[in-house]
């Protein structure tokens, strides 16, 4: 109960004691974004960092070399945990917006955040927007951001399966011609899901796999580039797996 103690605590004073930081960051960005990009990534990459600390979370990353750094990519993941953002968000080597649930925007001081960091909220029960958040991801790419998507759609509970990979958010990669990144995350609930409320030591081990082109695929696994990235991310996930 301690470390959730302290990990709640540490985030809520960080968005309360950050309110001077947005409004300078929000007067950076009318300048220069490009500062503004950098700065933000530096401060929320160093909340994390305390995050991860305070929670007792123990990563370990494999295949970093595997990560593009000198363009945009589209991450994609497993999603097992609320610290598999805070996770692999602490590694990203430029500016990288993540997808999220639509509600997110409605959390005061994070939401600020998020959109200082490209993030785009995602209304699933709306197509139409749900089309233009890809589209925005699109040009985020085309502009030099990174994206970030878990496509299960939501947390899987089962550590030994998947939920369904969505194909339509992988447009963001088809359609700007960024690499793909596959991002496997294993362990990263048993941080704090696996036993709420309370906040275990815990080793983590995420994997970036070798970049996959969609344009270099076969027809066949273009048309069905969710299930084929799914089963890259999976050889990942069950070899990790068997090491904790």
């Amino acid at each position: 109960m301690i470390r959730f103690l302290l990990t709640a605590s540490f985030v809520v004073l960080f968005l309360i004691l950050s309110i001077p930081l947005l409004i300078i960051e929000w007067i950076i960005g009318k300048f220069n974004m490009d500062i503004k990009n950098r700065s933000s990534l530096a401060i929320v990459n160093w909340a994390f960092r305390c995050v991860i600390f305070l929670s007792g979370g123990r990563p370990e990353y494999i295949g970093e070399e595997n990560v593009p750094k000198d363009q945009a990519v589209l991450y994609v993941g497993n999603h097992r945990s609320y610290f598999d953002i805070v996770l692999t968000y602490v590694r990203v080597p430029r500016p990288t917006g993540y997808i999220a649930k639509a509600e997110m925007i409605k959390v005061p001081l994070l939401s600020n955040w998020m959109k200082n960091l490209h993030c785009l909220f995602l209304d699933r029960s709306d197509i139409k927007k749900g089309l233009k958040t890809i589209l925005e991801g699109i040009e985020k790419v085309k502009s030099g951001i990174s994206i970030c998507i878990f496509p299960e759609g939501s947390r899987c509970r089962d550590e030994n399966a998947f939920l369904p990979f969505h194909e339509g958010s992988l447009k963001i990669a088809e359609k700007s011609g960024c690499p793909i990144v596959p991002m496997a995350i294993c362990n990263s609930s048993a941080i704090w899901e696996d036993h709420l409320p309370f906040m275990k030591k815990s080793r983590v081990i995420i994997e970036y796999g070798k970049p996959i082109i969609p344009s270099e695929l076969s027809k066949e696994d273009r048309r069905f580039l969710g299930a084929y990235v799914q089963k890259e991310i999976e050889k990942l996930y069950f070899k990790n797996k068997a090491l904790l």
